[in-house]
């Protein structure tokens, strides 16, 4: 993409992306665990029981007040993003430079960047009332390219359908993720932002960028 050139990136050199929720991944990643495990991050003490791993006593704390403490750590995990973007035809309004579908595709493009180097996976899912496309989350570098190519090439058509997308999200997106969402929200549908939202109810974490024009109208709420 053009407009994620060199110099662009490099301003992004000390940018992180932090899920807000705990993740449920595989890997050793930047983001909090259920699982307890050893990590740089102190969460808790617990009482010393049969069983537990000796080399987690806290010596300290067994100095201080006589008894035996274990030293327990927020492990950390990566995740899995599905970046969910509105192709529809109201996305193509332009008052600017850039029409409203530029810069959610650009602001995708420079997230789906972050995620991928700090080894976490990013895909694509593209709604419109014609379609649902997908492009399934990956963290390998050379999958970056796959996702700013397809954002690359998309075209603004046919009507926004938020309701069915977040449907099929449901039962794609697995339990544990992080769904980020880009939209003007030009959905004539009962409740479509409801549903979308609704994804938290599996302990997703679902973030949505209302992108506006300063040209155009707002949707009707």
């Amino acid at each position: 993409m053009e407009r994620l050139d060199a110099p662009t990136l490099a301003k992004l050199a000390g940018v992180k992306v932090r899920a807000r929720t705990v993740m449920e991944g595989v890997l050793s990643g930047l983001h909090k665990s259920p699982h307890q495990g050893q990590s740089v991050e102190f969460s808790e003490h617990k009482e010393y029981a049969p069983g537990d791993e000796l080399r987690h006593l806290d010596w300290k704390a067994f100095g201080k007040l006589d008894r035996y403490y274990i030293k327990r750590f927020e492990h950390e995990t990566n995740l899995k993003a599905t970046l969910v973007l509105d192709a529809s035809g109201s996305m193509g309004y332009q008052s600017g430079p850039l029409s409203k579908l530029e810069v959610a595709t650009t602001l995708a493009g420079a997230l789906a960047y972050l995620l991928i180097r700090q080894q976490d996976a990013a895909g694509l899912s593209v709604v419109t009332r014609e379609g649902f496309a997908d492009v399934p989350p990956r963290a390998a570098a050379g999958h970056l390219h796959a996702v700013l190519g397809a954002l690359e090439s998309l075209q603004p058509r046919g009507g926004t359908d938020l309701f069915a997308a977040a449907e099929l999200l449901a039962e794609r997106v697995r339990r544990g993720g992080l769904v980020l969402v880009f939209s003007d929200l030009f959905d004539d549908q009962d409740d479509a932002l409801g549903r979308v939202l609704a994804l938290r109810a599996r302990r997703n974490d679902v973030a949505l960028f209302h992108i506006l024009d300063p040209g155009a109208g707002v949707p009707l709420r």
